[in-house]
């Protein structure tokens, strides 16, 4: 699914399930919950840390797609309200880092000596 369709298709369950879409302040906290949500997953599949319950860990990979794609409904609820077309600004992003980043990551012995 392209951005825009992405967009359109948010914009359309809003209308059709919802009520309105939450204020942008209420969006934001909610973004912001959910990335915490995603934080925790991945700091008990990948880091240090353990589940409580081995069932959760056994479901640990579909909690954190299933995370992923909140934060991306989320994200693209913001994108709507702000009138801010998703696809254009990551293509304009790419554009910034490629001009930036050309062989900065190339470059760095930090990244190469492994």
């Amino acid at each position: 699914m392209r951005l825009q369709a992405l967009q359109q298709t948010v914009d359309d369950w809003i209308h059709q399930h919802g009520v309105r879409y939450f204020s942008e302040t209420t969006n934001m906290l909610l973004l912001t919950e959910e990335v915490g949500e995603l934080a925790r997953l991945i700091s008990r599949v990948y880091g240090e840390q353990s589940f409580k319950r081995k069932e959760d860990e056994i479901i640990a990979q579909e909690s954190i797609k299933e995370e992923m794609a909140d934060i991306l409904f989320v994200l693209t609820c913001l994108a709507n309200q702000m009138d801010i077309d998703l696809e254009k600004a990551m293509q304009q992003n790419i554009e910034k880092k490629t001009k930036r980043d050309n062989q900065r990551h190339k470059e760095n012995p930090k990244l190469t000596n492994q």
